[in-house]
């Protein structure tokens, strides 16, 4: 399956323009953190950074979805990687203390278009393959956006450790963002011709939360997704402090913890791209989610850095088919007047209890010790997939996406 997606020339593009901007973002969102750190010394300005390039989701995401689905998606990702471009080059002109607020308004600005871009390429994916070919896609997709993740973080530390400067980091973006651009413009697709008439922007917001709150299956996969990331929001802020401190290993390890996630992640999804046929995007979700769990609560009992590797590893296969699950659903079961907008208020609520895990995270490590804190994570995050394998259990396809007339 995969290969044939592979010859695919507009998959080809899409992936290629999905993995260029994904090493892109890598390499400025750690690049922000660690000048915020240099320049200020301040761990508040550092949680400032990270918090102005989170928030748009919440506040913007929505608002993107709606106008997603008004606008042709092709033109929605080059418009986007074109300002972002345009914009990254903007922190070239923050090189003291004194400008931090400049650096706090393009990463929020930034951030915020970055939110139509992400809808647009979900949709556009639905539009240009047959939906037997999704699972595989977005697999892919996924498994090449961990990999360019990884590969940006890397260059961003490699050039943080050999240079007293970081503006060669924001050039080489506004690159990648030139040529994500480059590679969407070729991509040969017709748009859809959709009959929306007039509407308010608040009532298309209100429109997608009934499609997804009008079906069993939908209500699956967002609460799968709002109540794992509450569990794995937590983990994220802890991990560092679990293995200096509770472990008392080098940072050194680092390195070989985030490769073993890594290398299961990228062989999960190369076998749900290979085996797509025979795999059911419901049973990914529900199976993988307690699964994943069991090995986020068992990582509270490690003594040693190599059970923890162990762990990464083992969790590194539950993420992608998870993820991939996620977005076919969310593409094959909805409209596509209303696929960017579905997809977009999936990510907002998902942004929502992560954020919130991640506020906490400190607290319930102070009152009841991180071990304890990732064993509870591990819980809720299975008690996602039971509650997904509920809601999944009879259903069915949203009536909506027959019956709801867009006007």
């Amino acid at each position: 399956m995969s290969r044939a997606l592979l010859r695919d020339r507009s998959f080809r593009l899409l992936w290629a323009a999905h993995t260029t901007s994904s090493f892109g973002d890598a390499l400025t969102s750690l690049a922000l953190l660690l000048i915020a750190q240099r320049l200020t010394g301040s761990t508040a300005a550092v949680a400032a950074t990270a918090i102005a390039i989170a928030l748009p989701q919440l506040l913007v995401g929505l608002l993107a979805g709606v106008l997603v689905d008004r606008w042709d998606r092709r033109r929605v990702m080059i418009a986007s990687d074109i300002v972002r471009a345009a914009l990254v080059l903007g922190f070239l002109a923050v090189d003291s203390a004194e400008r931090m607020w400049l650096l706090y308004l393009i990463a929020f600005t930034q951030s915020a278009v970055g939110t139509f871009f992400n809808p647009a390429r979900a949709t556009l994916l639905a539009e240009l393959l047959p939906s037997d070919r999704l699972l595989p896609a977005n697999s892919l997709s996924d498994m090449s956006r961990v990999v360019a993740g990884v590969a940006g973080v890397a260059a961003a530390g490699a050039l943080a450790s050999t240079s007293a400067s970081l503006n060669v980091v924001f050039v080489i973006d506004a690159i990648t963002f030139a040529a994500s651009a480059t590679l969407v413009a070729l991509v040969s697709h017709a748009a859809p011709q959709i009959e929306r008439g007039r509407r308010r922007v608040f009532a298309d917001m209100a429109e997608g939360l009934r499609l997804i709150g009008g079906s069993r299956l939908l209500i699956g996969v967002v609460t799968a997704g709002a109540v794992a990331m509450f569990g794995l929001g937590a983990v994220n802020v802890l991990l560092i402090p679990y293995v200096v401190a509770d472990i008392a290993a080098s940072e050194a390890w680092f390195g070989a913890l985030e490769g073993a996630q890594v290398a299961a992640m990228v062989a999960a999804g190369s076998l749900v791209a290979a085996f797509a046929a025979r795999l059911r995007p419901t049973r990914l979700i529900s199976v993988g989610a307690v699964g994943l769990g069991a090995s986020v609560a068992a990582l509270g009992l490690c003594d040693a850095p190599w059970q923890l590797m162990a762990l990464l590893f083992a969790t590194g296969w539950f993420l992608p088919p998870i993820q991939a699950s996620v977005t076919t659903l969310l593409q094959t079961n909805v409209r596509p007047e209303l696929r960017a907008r579905t997809q977009a208020a999936f990510t907002t609520v998902v942004a929502g209890a992560s954020l919130a895990s991640m506020s906490l995270a400190g607290a319930a490590a102070s009152l009841a010790g991180i071990r304890a804190v990732f064993v509870g994570a591990g819980t809720v995050v299975a008690a996602a997939g039971i509650a997904a394998y509920v809601a999944f259990r009879g259903a069915t396809a949203p009536p909506s996406t027959a019956l709801l007339e867009v006007r």
